[in-house]
C-alpha cells in the first residue's frame, strides 16, 4: 500500500462518510487547522506547465514544489493521464495531501473548437452560446481539467484591441446575458458533477478600455463609466454563480487592478458578496513594478494580497515573499487564512477532497472528446454566428447545380486559421476548411476551381493572374479573405484594421471580372472595408468559425441555412472613427451637414460602415404598429411594448427583434440609445406575429447625479427594429408615484 498523505488518509476519506453532517466551511476550517504558514502560502501559488513536443514541463523544480506542498494549482497541464500523475504527487507525497486544481485557457473549446467568442456573440442565441461552453466543459473535464480562464466579459469599443475577439462586443446588456450563459454552460447546475468546469470572470476590470486599443495599456475612466458600462457583465457572471475572478493587467484610477482594493474589496467582496477566490492574470503582480506602483516584487506581493488577491498566477511573488511579509507584520496571517479558505472551499465544492482522481479517467477522455454530437453542435453554432452583411441582387444563396465555382483567397483552404486565437488544445488537422466544406457539400456535381491568389500578409501579387482566370471561367466566385488567426487575441492589437497585405487588391481584381462574387470574411475583430462594402455584391461575416467552420459556411452559402446573425459590435468605415459605438451620447452641437460648426468630420461620415445589431437574411422582415400598453407609467410599474413583425420575403427566416430606449433628459446625460431587450422570432414566408416585451422598472434605471441607481421621471423614446438604427418609435412618460 502506498504511503498516503496525512490529510488524505485521516481527514478526506472519513469526510465521505460524514459529508451530510459537515458543511463545506466546517471541512475547510478542519483543513486550515492542520496547516502551517508555508503550506497555506503554497495554496496561493499557480504555476504553468508548458506543453511541448516532448511533454509538459513546469518550473525546473516543480516536482519538489509539489511534493513540499508549495503549489495549489497548475495550468497548461492537460490530459487525464498526465494530470493524474501530478495529482498523485500532490495527494500521496505531501504532508497534508491537498489536491491540486488544474486550469487551462478553454476559451471557445478544448478540442472541438466553436467560433471565437465575438463570433458566438453574433448569434445573439443564448442557448447556443451556453451549449458551446457546455461542449468545452465536457471535453476539458474529460481531459483532467477543473478550471477554465473564461469567460472574458470585458466590454470593448475599440476594434484595434486584439482581445475584442474574446468577449461579447460593445454592449453591456448583451454582455450581461452572454456572461451568464457562458458561466452556466461551463459550470452547469452542479459544480460537483464530473463534467462541469469552474469558470473565471475576467479581467476585473475595464481591460477593454485600454487607451488607443493597445493591449496592456492604461485605462482612465470615471466611476460612472465603470459602473454603467464595464461592471454589469461581471455582476451578471457573479449572479450566475461564477466561482473565480481574474484581475486585469491595466491600472484604474491610477492603481493597477491587481492591487486595487476598491475593485477587489469594496465592490467585489463587500458590495457584491463574492465568496470565491481571486486569481491574478499572468505575472500581473510583478508587472506593478514597471507600472511604477511598487518598488519591487516584495512590495507588489504585499499590495496585491492586502487588496484582495488570493492566488498568484506564475509570478512567484507569494512563493518568494509572503512568509517574510507576514513575519514583518506587513501582511496578517488572518489574511492568508482568508485567501486559502476561499481556495480550499472551491476544491471541496469540486469534490477533489473526496476523490482527487475523479477527473482522471482515460476511458472517459477517449469517449467524450470530438463526438459526433459535439461536432454537429459546433457546426450549428458556427452557422448561427454568421452575419450576412450584403446581398445585392440576391447573389446568395448560391445554386448547388451551377457548372463551375471558383473558390479563391488566402483563407479558402486554411484549416489553422479557422480555429482563431485561444483555440485550447484544438488541432488544425481536425478542422474542415471552407474549400473542403464546399466540396463536401457539392460532391462531384459542380466543377470547383481553387486559387489562393495571395497570402494573408505581404506584397506578392503573383497569384492574382491564376485567381482571375479561375474567376472568369466560373459561374460564381467565393472569395475568402480576412486576418490570420494570430492577428487577434492577446498581444494582437492592430493600428490599421483593414484587410492586411494585398487582399483588398485581390478583391478588386476578382470583382472586376464581373462575375457574382461572395466575399467571405474570416476575422476576430470588426474590419474597416469601405471599398468592399461598396463594390462587392455579397459579403458574409463568418469570424473564425472553428473546427466545423467550412461545412457551416457552406451551409449558409448554398441556402441550407438562412443566416440570422447580428453584429455584436460596430464596424467602422475608417480607423479615424474609433472608438465608434451605437450608444454614444449627443453633443451640444449634433451633426448638421449644412453647418460646419457641428460635431462631424470634414472628410468622412460620422456613421459606421455597419451598425451594432445589423445583419441581413435571405428573406426580408417588416416592422409595424409599435404600441405600448400605457403612455404614462409610474416608477415601480412594468411597461408592455408590442410590435408587428412580418416575413415579407419568400423563405423561412429568423429575426432578432431588438428594443432600445432613450432617456431624453436626465440629471446626467444619457446615451442616444441603449439596448434593453431582444427576442429571436422564426417566421415562415408571409407569416406575421405580434412580438411583445415587458419592460421591468430596472429597464429605466441609471446612476443619477448622486450615483444612486434609480429611474428618474421624464420622457423616453422606445425604438424597436432589426438593428440599432431601428426606425419604429413610440414615446412614453415616467411619472412620479
Amino acid at each position: 500500500m502506498n504511503r498516503m498523505a496525512i490529510l488524505y488518509g485521516l481527514l478526506a476519506l472519513p469526510m465521505v462518510a460524514i459529508a451530510q453532517q459537515k458543511t463545506v466551511d466546517q471541512r475547510v476550517d478542519s483543513v486550515l487547522a492542520l496547516m502551517t504558514l508555508d503550506e497555506m502560502i503554497g495554496q496561493m501559488n499557480l504555476f504553468t506547465s508548458d506543453w511541448a513536443v516532448t511533454g509538459p514541463t513546469l518550473r525546473e523544480n516543480y516536482k519538489a514544489d509539489i511534493q513540499a506542498g508549495k503549489v495549489g494549482a497548475i495550468f497548461n497541464a492537460h490530459t487525464a493521464e498526465y494530470n493524474r500523475e501530478l495529482q498523485r504527487m500532490a495527494v500521496e507525497e505531501t504532508r497534508l495531501g491537498i489536491p491540486l486544481i488544474f486550469g487551462y485557457d478553454v476559451i471557445h473549446g478544448y478540442k472541438t473548437i466553436t467560433p471565437v467568442p465575438l463570433g458566438e456573440a453574433a448569434s445573439w442565441d443564448l442557448e447556443a452560446i451556453e451549449r458551446a461552453a457546455r461542449i468545452a466543459a465536457e471535453e476539458a473535464t474529460a481531459a483532467g481539467l477543473h478550471w477554465t480562464f473564461a469567460p472574458m466579459v470585458d466590454i470593448a469599443r475599440d476594434p484595434r484591441w486584439g482581445r475584442i475577439m474574446e468577449g461579447a462586443g460593445e454592449d453591456p446588456y448583451l454582455g450581461e446575458l452572454i456572461a451568464a450563459a457562458r458561466v452556466k454552460g461551463f459550470q452547469g447546475d452542479d459544480i460537483a458533477a464530473v463534467n462541469t468546469l469552474i469558470a473565471c470572470a475576467k479581467h476585473f476590470a475595464a481591460y477593454g478600455a485600454a487607451q488607443a486599443g493597445r493591449d496592456y495599456h492604461t485605462v482612465d475612466i470615471s466611476e460612472r463609466t465603470l459602473r454603467e458600462l464595464y461592471l454589469p457583465p461581471f455582476k451578471a457572471a457573479l449572479d450566475a454563480g461564477v466561482y473565480t475572478f481574474m484581475t486585469s493587467f491595466n491600472e484604474l484610477d491610477g492603481v493597477p487592478a491587481t492591487a486595487n482594493a476598491h475593485l477587489l474589496r469594496e465592490i467585489l467582496r463587500e458590495e457584491w458578496g463574492f465568496d470565491g477566490f481571486v486569481v491574478t492574470d499572468y505575472t500581473s503582480i510583478n508587472e506593478m513594478v514597471p507600472h511604477g506602483y511598487a518598488a519591487d516584487d516584495q512590495q507588489a506581493a504585499m499590495q496585491a494580497v492586502n487588496a484582495g488577491v488570493d492566488m498568484d498566477m506564475q509570478g512567484a511573488t507569494f512563493y518568494d515573499h509572503l512568509k517574510a511579509l507576514v513575519a514583518d507584520g506587513n501582511v496578517s496571517e488572518d489574511r492568508i487564512r482568508e485567501a486559502v479558505g476561499d481556495i480550499l472551499r472551491v476544491k471541496f465544492q469540486l469534490g477533489l477532497f473526496d476523490d482527487p482522481y475523479r477527473y482522471s479517467n482515460t476511458d472517459r477522455e477517449q469517449n467524450n472528446i470530438m463526438t459526433e454530437r459535439q461536432l454537429a453542435d459546433a457546426q450549428d453554432i458556427a452557422r448561427k454566428s454568421t452575419v450576412l452583411l450584403k446581398n445585392e441582387g440576391q447573389v446568395l444563396p448560391l445554386a448547388k447545380d451551377m457548372g463551375t465555382l471558383a473558390v479563391i483567397g488566402p483563407l479558402a483552404d486554411s484549416q489553422d486559421d479557422l480555429l482563431g486565437a485561444w483555440r485550447g488544445a484544438g488541432e488544425a488537422d481536425q478542422a474542415v476548411s471552407l474549400l473542403s466544406g464546399i466540396k463536401e457539400k457539392l460532391g462531384e456535381g459542380v466543377r470547383i476551381l481553387y486559387a489562393k491568389g495571395a497570402e494573408i500578409e505581404g506584397e506578392d501579387r503573383s497569384g492574382f493572374k491564376a485567381a482571375e482566370l479561375a474567376a472568369m471561367e466560373a459561374d460564381a466566385v467565393v472569395l475568402a479573405v480576412g486576418e490570420g488567426s494570430w492577428m487577434s487575441g492577446e498581444a494582437a492589437s492592430r493600428g490599421m484594421i483593414g484587410l492586411p497585405g494585398v487582399q483588398t487588391d485581390l478583391v478588386k481584381a476578382i470583382v472586376a471580372t464581373g462575375k457574382p462574387v461572395v466575399v467571405v470574411l474570416m476575422n476576430g475583430r470588426p474590419l474597416a472595408i469601405p471599398w468592399i462594402a461598396e463594390n462587392a455584391p455579397a459579403i458574409l461575416e463568418t469570424w473564425f468559425a472553428g473546427t466545423r467552420g467550412g461545412p457551416a459556411i457552406a451551409d449558409v452559402l448554398f441556402g441550407d441555412y438562412n443566416p440570422s446573425g447580428k453584429l455584436p459590435v460596430t464596424f467602422p468605415r475608417h480607423e479615424a472613427q474609433i472608438p465608434i459605438f451605437y450608444a454614444a451620447k449627443n453633443t451640444g452641437r449634433p451633426m448638421d451637414p449644412n453647418n460646419k460648426y457641428t460635431s462631424k468630420y470634414l472628410d468622412i461620415p460620422n456613421t459606421p460602415l455597419y451598425p451594432f445589431g445589423y445583419g441581413l437574411s435571405y428573406t426580408t422582415f417588416a416592422y409595424s404598429n409599435l404600441k405600448v400598453d400605457q403612455s404614462e407609467f409610474r416608477a415601480g410599474e412594468s411597461l408592455t411594448v408590442s410590435v408587428q413583425l412580418a416575413n415579407t420575403g419568400k423563405r423561412t427566416g429568423k429575426e432578432t427583434v431588438q428594443l432600445y430606449i432613450r432617456d431624453l433628459v436626465g440629471s446626467t446625460t444619457r446615451p442616444l440609445r441603449e439596448l434593453k431587450a431582444f427576442r429571436q422570432v422564426a417566421l415562415d414566408a408571409g407569416e406575421s406575429q405580434t412580438v411583445s416585451f415587458e419592460l421591468e422598472p430596472e429597464t429605466f434605471k441609471f446612476f443619477d447625479a448622486k450615483m444612486e441607481f434609480r429611474a428618474e421621471p421624464g420622457d423616453f423614446e422606445i425604438y424597436v427594429g432589426g438593428d440599432s438604427n431601428a426606425k419604429e418609435m413610440v414615446k412614453v412618460k415616467l411619472v412620479e408615484r
